[in-house]
């Protein structure tokens, strides 16, 4: 599997580690993952907007066949997460998928995503756990 380089994952941390968003100044409208310009009204003035550490479970899928990367993992739950004013796509940890219901709390947990053998980089970022 091929992945990013090292400079690229650096300028990405904020993104990955914190959760921030983008809105745009213009019409208000917030981009997780970050835009530079945004999609809705064309204007390039954008601010940093922290995403909260916790938020609801607003669908969720299960994966049964999954990439030998993820094999460890199996299931792999992806679910979509309402954290304040935008949707996340991230997958859900510490759960068991018949436990899990739309619309439960969850929050942010920082894990190991991938190692990166080329580079020797462990790479971490978000997946979200449900809320004891």
């Amino acid at each position: 599997m091929e992945h990013e380089s090292v400079p690229l994952y650096w300028r990405n941390i904020p993104a990955y580690y914190r959760l921030v968003a983008r809105r745009c100044k213009r019409c208000g409208e917030v981009y997780f993952p970050p835009v530079l310009k945004c999609p809705r009204c064309g204007s390039n003035e954008l601010e940093d907007v922290e995403l909260p550490q916790e938020g609801e479970l607003v669908e969720f899928t299960v994966l049964r066949s999954v990439p030998t990367d993820f094999l460890k993992q199996k299931p792999v739950i992806l679910g979509l997460v309402k954290l304040g004013p935008a949707k996340v796509l991230g997958q859900i940890v510490d759960a068991a998928p018949e436990k899990l219901k739309e619309g439960q709390r969850v929050e942010v947990a920082f894990r190991r995503v991938v190692v990166d053998g080329k580079y020797g980089l462990v790479m971490y970022g978000y997946k979200f756990r449900p809320r004891p």
